[in-house]
């Protein structure tokens, strides 16, 4: 995993360049740096084809209702395009609770459960808060004192940190937003959204649909 000082590096470098636009309408392209940091950060989550040519990003939290409404969506597009990276951005903007989960995601890492705990978070119709959030680590059989000691771990801090300096550098506006080539979208979005997303993305990278 990259320390935190080489975290903080690299987003540095990527904040010299200008911010990515929020709309379709003639995008400022991505500098590299920017690009790297937000699509191959050796600590996120990536789910899809590793290997894909094309990244979708997904900036979101367990608060957010349009987030939970989205699964769906992105599963489906995921099983639909075999050539699809999808990076998965905790990033905690409700508050409290909304750290304490991404928190907890993130250091069941450690115990080969992010997935499990994720899809869980994503299922409850509480509000995500310790209480709610530790009835599903229960619920999943986690050893729940290493899930705390983790949650304070230089991986977690690393990836929360950096999604929030992405998005301060990119002047992202809230959950969901989803990133692909030069372009986010913020908000709910259709499966057909997204998928029109990710083919201009191509397009833009000049990559082929798989």
């Amino acid at each position: 995993m990259p320390s935190r000082r080489a975290t903080l590096a690299l987003l540095a470098a990527a904040a010299a360049s200008p911010a990515l636009g929020q709309t379709a309408d003639r995008p400022n392209p991505m500098p590299g740096e920017l690009r790297e940091a937000l699509e191959r950060d050796r600590n996120g989550i990536v789910l899809g084809n590793p290997d894909g040519n094309v990244t979708l990003t997904e900036f979101f939290d367990y608060n957010c209702p349009f987030c939970k409404k989205l699964v769906p969506a992105v599963q489906r597009l995921i099983g639909a395009d075999p050539q699809l990276r999808v990076v998965f951005r905790e990033w905690p903007v409700f508050g409290e609770g909304s750290d304490f989960a991404a928190r907890a995601a993130l250091a069941a890492r450690e115990q080969g459960k992010y997935w499990q705990v994720h899809a869980g978070l994503m299922a409850m119709k509480d509000r995500a808060a310790e209480p709610s959030v530790m009835r599903v680590i229960r619920r999943l059989g986690l050893d729940e004192a290493k899930l705390r000691a983790a949650m304070q771990s230089d991986p977690v801090e690393d990836h929360i940190a950096r999604s929030f300096m992405l998005a301060e550098h990119m002047s992202l506006i809230g959950t969901p937003t989803f990133i692909a080539g030069d372009e986010a979208l913020f908000g709910e979005q259709s499966f057909d959204d997204l998928t029109a997303l990710v083919a201009r993305a191509r397009k833009t990278l000049g990559v082929a649909a798989g």
